[in-house]
C-alpha cells in the first residue's frame, strides 16, 4: 500500500490495510523490524514543521511502535531526542539512529530496564546530562501479557506489569520533576483496556486505569510548577505488543476490525497528538485524556 504524506487527505478507512495481520508470535518484547507486516511509525509520511524546535526529549518504548512513531516526529519538528529500550530491542533502536542521523538529528540512546527503580533514575540523569536539559517526557513503555484465566497469572507476571507500566511513572517523575522547567511537558500512555478491559488483559487494564488516575493527580499536583501532564489512551494498535504475548494468536487475523473504523490503527497515527500534547499549542490543556481508538470511544 501507498504510504502518503499525513498532510495529504484520506478516508481513514482505507488509510491502512482492514484485513487483519496474520498469526505470529515472537519472543517478548518483540522486534518492530520483523513483523508482518512491518508497522507504519511515519518513517516515510511524517512532515516537521518545527513546532518543538529547540527542545529536548526523553521518549521511553522509542525504539519501536507508538514510542517510535512519537521519535521520528518529535525529531522532525526540530527536538533533539534521547530513547529508552530493552538491550534486546537495540536492532530496532539502531535502525531508527540510522534513519534519523541520515536527516541530520540527534538520537541519544539508552537501553535499560524500566521495572528496576535506579535504572530510571540513571536515565533520567544521563538524559538530562546528553541533552543539556530536559523539557519533554513521552512515557510511552509498557508491558502487555494475555493469559485467558486468572489463574494464569503469576506474581512475577502481576509484579513485572505494574513496574513497567506504573512503578517506572512515579520513579521516573520523581527523578525529572527538579529538572524540568516550566512549560514542560509530561506525557503518559494509558489505553482503551482503562476504560473497555478485555477478559484476557486483567494485570494490564488494571495499569492502564492506574495511569489514568495519575496522570490527573499528578497535573494538578504540579500545575503551579508550570508543567503540565496529559495522557494518550490508544485503542488496538499494531505494535510488537501484539505479535509478543499480548494478544491470543486467534486474534491477530481480526485484530481492529471491530471498531467503527474497520481497521486497527498504526503508530504514525499517534504521532500527531504526541507533538500537539508536547507543544505550546496545548499550553492550556492538562490533566486530559486524548483517546486514538478507531471510534471505541473511550468511557
Amino acid at each position: 500500500m501507498e504510504i502518503k504524506s499525513q498532510n495529504e487527505m484520506q478516508n481513514p478507512l482505507t488509510q491502512y490495510r482492514q484485513d487483519g495481520f496474520p498469526k505470529q508470535l515472537q519472543e517478548y518484547p518483540g522486534i518492530q523490524c520483523e513483523m508482518d507486516p512491518v508497522p507504519d511509525c511515519g518513517e516515510e509520511s511524517y512532515v516537521g514543521n518545527g513546532r518543538l524546535k529547540g527542545r529536548k526529549a526523553l521518549i521511553t518504548g522509542g525504539d519501536s511502535g507508538i514510542g517510535r512513531a512519537t521519535a521520528i516526529a518529535y525529531a522532525r519538528e526540530g527536538a533533539d531526542i534521547a530513547i529508552n529500550y530493552l538491550e534486546s530491542e537495540q536492532k530496532d533502536a539502531e535502525s531508527l539512529v540510522k534513519l534519523l542521523e541520515k536527516e541530520g538529528k540527534k538520537v541519544i540512546l539508552i537501553p535499560g530496564d524500566l521495572s528496576d527503580e535506579e535504572f530510571n533514575k540513571q536515565m533520567i540523569k544521563e538524559a538530562h546530562e546528553k541533552l543539556g536539559r530536559l523539557d519533554i517526557l513521552a512515557l510511552i513503555a509498557g508491558k502487555q501479557v494475555s493469559k485467558k484465566d486468572i489463574e494464569e497469572i503469576t506474581t512475577e507476571q502481576l509484579t513485572n506489569t505494574f513496574k513497567i507500566n506504573v512503578f517506572s511513572l512515579f520513579w521516573t517523575v520523581q527523578a525529572a520533576l527538579p529538572l524540568l522547567p516550566p512549560g514542560a511537558s509530561i506525557i503518559t500512555c494509558s489505553s482503551i483496556q482503562a476504560y473497555q478491559p478485555s477478559p484476557d488483559l486483567l494485570d494490564y487494564a488494571a495499569t492502564k486505569s492506574a495511569i489514568l488516575n495519575l496522570t490527573r493527580g499528578l497535573a494538578k499536583q504540579i500545575a503551579s510548577k508550570g508543567i503540565r501532564v496529559n495522557c494518550v489512551a490508544p485503542g488496538p494498535i499494531w505494535t510488537p505488543l501484539q505479535i509478543s504475548g499480548g494478544q491470543q494468536q486467534e486474534k491477530l487475523p481480526k485484530f481492529g476490525q471491530e471498531t467503527p473504523l474497520k481497521r486497527a490503527g498504526q503508530p504514525a497515527e499517534l504521532a500527531g497528538i504526541y507533538v500537539f500534547l508536547a507543544s505550546q499549542e496545548s499550553s492550556y490543556i492538562t490533566a486530559e485524556v486524548f483517546g486514538v481508538t478507531g471510534g471505541n470511544h473511550l468511557g
